[in-house]
């Protein structure tokens, strides 16, 4: 279920700063940083386009790599990284090192399935996505490359909730203090007359017996 992991050759450098950054942007190269791991930041110089395309392609920040630094061989998950305001090119990249046992905080999407399995939505209902994505404390080595909801059975007025969904082993969400909603199934403006209907009806219902109705 996750991503598979990948390679980039990169140089150490020897200065850090604004001016060596700035440096080593114009000789085509990305400049970043590894950190954690209990050991000392270490400044680096990326190829442009091998981090290019990695961040366009999807699944970056959840994807664990080896760094391989003047041949030393470094596994690292991507923290952070911007991009130019205005060419959307890369211009810094943050990395983790990861250990055996790191564990990180990432935001993981959310996949919808069987939609044509669900009532609610068969009869014109809407799904209505509240988290598009879901944070998640998990082993760096173990992130799942997407969660899945299963919306077999789900009926207008249903909300999926994150105890719903199940989760790979050791994927635990960051908000720990509440079964937060993922979904509901909402009526929709074209159901009107049935949902106004079924109002009627529940009203004539809730009438006190002995009433004329």
């Amino acid at each position: 279920m996750s991503h598979d992991t990948y390679e980039l050759k990169a140089e150490a450098r020897e200065q850090v700063g604004k001016g060596s950054a700035r440096a080593v942007r114009r000789n085509g190269k990305v400049p970043a940083v590894i950190y954690g791991d209990k050991q000392p930041p270490l400044a680096i110089a990326l190829g442009y386009k091998d981090i290019f395309y990695k961040i366009h392609g999807g699944g970056f920040l959840t994807t664990v790599a080896t760094i391989d630094v003047d041949g030393k061989k470094i596994q690292v998950l991507p923290k952070d990284f911007q991009l130019d305001p205005v060419k959307d090119f890369p211009i810094h990249v943050d990395f983790l090192r990861v250990g055996k046992d790191t564990e990180v905080n990432v935001d993981v999407p959310v996949h919808f399935v069987n939609e044509e399995k669900s009532p609610g939505l068969k009869r014109g209902g809407v799904l209505n996505i509240v988290r598009h994505e879901v944070e998640f404390h998990c082993p760096a080595n173990a992130i799942p490359e997407f969660i899945t909801v299963d919306l077999s059975g789900a009926e207008i007025g249903d909300s999926i909730h994150i105890s719903a969904v199940k989760l790979p082993a050791g994927v635990k969400p960051v908000i720990s203090d509440r079964d937060f909603t993922i979904a509901t199934i909402a009526g929709s403006a074209a159901m009107k007359p049935e949902t106004e209907e079924t109002a009627e009806a529940a009203a004539e219902a809730a009438a006190p017996a002995g009433e004329e109705k």
